[in-house]
């Protein structure tokens, strides 16, 4: 007999199998030969009173046998001589409509601007150690895209827009660990996801597909209202009458392209801030309210949203046990980001902190049309950089300085390889973003008491939220709505917001296209 619960447990009990396996015995007055085995179906952390609990939703199987379910990749055929299907981009979108293409006998060729995910570590190391950003291969840029780098959060509200067990399915299959199927909030971690990746283009290759990496798309051939292919910058073209793009949402040379050529775009408001970095031991003992956090608990992480002057003001990719990233794509500006590793054993915690914009934010920029939003994110990465002192070295403040408007005499060490300079970061960001943000940490010290200290650093600015534009497209065909058979794909169009969102967007333009191959 299997039988399905709902429980709260402490854990050391959770985190312990014969514990919990006690615990269950106990609550059901089962024999102790009886219980088989629990397998945990769903995890996730409670820590809203002063103990904290995990909430677990578990199968018993009772004088049953358990069978272990096997994950494993579809069976895929070889595509070679398939009608072919250019996907530009080979991050999370991309990747993902590949797979769906191939699954469909559909051949997808991608075309990638950047290196796969060996070589590119080169070139972050450029940028860490040197200052040196190469605008096709970066932390933005590159074989699995801003998510190989990005952490490797797999959470998403996306979830009446595909199938968030497929895509979880698909990554253990290429190589993660199972929990993600269970935690409420998975995560993989940047040091995995890179020979993930790697296993996913090797299976897209031996299955006929294609990919060309260190291509940057410079143009699209139509004839005014269907794609006919692409141009690349070496003067090669690649024909098919069905592109996907998925350039995430960092590509400006494409939109820049977009909208010299006419094909239609919309600027898009997104939130930019800072990044803000406190020790984990104090925010595992503001979230767990203990002096340490014991073996049983994860590093914790904080989601915080507040109103401030009618805009939102919260948290964003928290990154407990982390570093800060720098994520320039292009020389003459500055970036942060944040990831962690699988363990995020790091002691620094760090999370963007940003002020929500609307179209009328962008107006001084208004004479870039829908691409006012992006020079509004230009403006200040490049401030940030001349205010740094033109390295990749990010304008930081501590937290308390930050709020009194008064320059750090001194700053700590922090995660940020390049290092951080002592600046007024009232001289880097917008009044209107700098001015919310100040109200909005008094505001997060009330929900959460010790956030507001000078152990704090916040770097600046946190700008590439998401895509600055939308590209429009059909909602039932998902087609652009000017050109047909150009897919705007991902987070770079619009359409998502991580890695599954963004996976799950590409595998539904993948599944439009074989629907309209047929």
């Amino acid at each position: 007999m299997q039988k399905e619960l709902q429980i709260r447990v402490l854990p050391e009990v959770a985190g312990e199998p014969r514990l919990l396996k006690e615990y269950l015995i106990d609550k059901e007055g089962l024999a102790l030969g009886d219980l088989r085995h629990v397998q945990v179906l769903r995890r996730s952390i409670d820590a809203r009173s002063r103990q904290a609990y995990y909430q677990l939703k578990v199968r018993l199987y009772i004088n049953e046998v358990y069978q272990p379910e096997k994950i494993s990749l579809p069976d895929y055929p070889n595509v070679a001589n398939a009608e072919e299907v250019i996907i530009i981009g080979a991050g999370p979108a991309g990747l993902f409509a590949a797979l769906e293409l191939l699954e469909n006998g559909l051949k997808p060729v991608i075309i990638e601007r950047g290196k796969n995910v060996k070589d590119r570590i080169r070139d972050l190391k450029q940028i860490n150690v040197h200052h040196i950003v190469n605008e096709d291969s970066n932390y933005c840029f590159g074989e699995g895209g801003a998510g190989t780098y990005s952490d490797g959060k797999l959470y998403t509200r996306s979830k009446k827009r595909g199938d968030v067990r497929k895509v979880l399915e698909l990554l253990v299959g290429f190589g993660a660990v199972e929990n993600i199927l269970v935690e409420a909030h998975p995560h993989i971690g940047t040091n995995k996801l890179p020979a993930i990746i790697a296993n996913m283009r090797e299976c897209i290759l031996q299955h006929g597909g294609e990919i060309h990496f260190n291509t940057r798309v410079t143009g699209l051939i139509t004839d005014s209202t269907s794609i006919k292919g692409v141009k690349a910058q070496d003067g090669s073209t690649y024909s098919a009458k069905r592109v996907i793009l998925a350039t995430g949402h960092s590509a400006r040379d494409i939109f820049e392209l977009l909208y010299r050529e006419g094909i239609e775009i919309e600027l898009k408001p997104l939130a930019i801030g800072v990044r803000v970095e406190h020790p984990q031991s104090l925010i595992d003992s503001i979230q767990y309210n203990c002096k340490t956090r014991g073996d049983y608990l994860p590093p914790a992480s904080y989601s915080i949203a507040k109103q401030v002057n009618g805009r939102g003001v919260y948290s964003f990719c928290m990154c407990p046990g982390g570093v800060i990233a720098p994520c320039a794509t292009s020389p003459g500006e500055i970036v942060t980001n944040g990831w962690s590793s699988s363990r995020r054993a790091r002691s620094t915690s760090n999370s963007g902190i940003v002020v929500e914009l609307t179209p009328e934010d962008f107006k001084p920029f208004e004479k870039y049309g829908p691409l006012a939003a992006m020079e509004f994110q230009r403006f200040i990465e490049q401030k940030a950089w001349a205010e740094g002192g033109k390295t990749q070295a990010a304008p930081a403040q501590r937290l308390l300085d930050f709020i009194k408007g008064d320059l750090s005499r001194d700053l700590p060490n922090t995660s940020y390889a390049p290092g951080i300079t002592s600046v007024e970061l009232g001289s880097v960001l917008p009044e209107l973003i700098h001015k919310n943000l100040k109200e909005g940490f008094l505001q997060f010290e009330k929900s959460m008491r010790g956030y507001l200290t000078n152990d704090a650093v916040v770097h600046a600015p946190e700008s590439r939220t998401s895509s600055p534009v939308k590209i429009p497209r059909n909602r039932e065909t998902l087609e652009h709505v000017q050109i047909s058979g150009l897919y705007p794909c991902g987070e770079g169009a619009g359409y998502a917001g991580g890695i599954v969102s963004a996976a799950m967007d590409g595998m539904r333009c993948a599944k439009q296209i074989n629907a309209h191959s047929r």
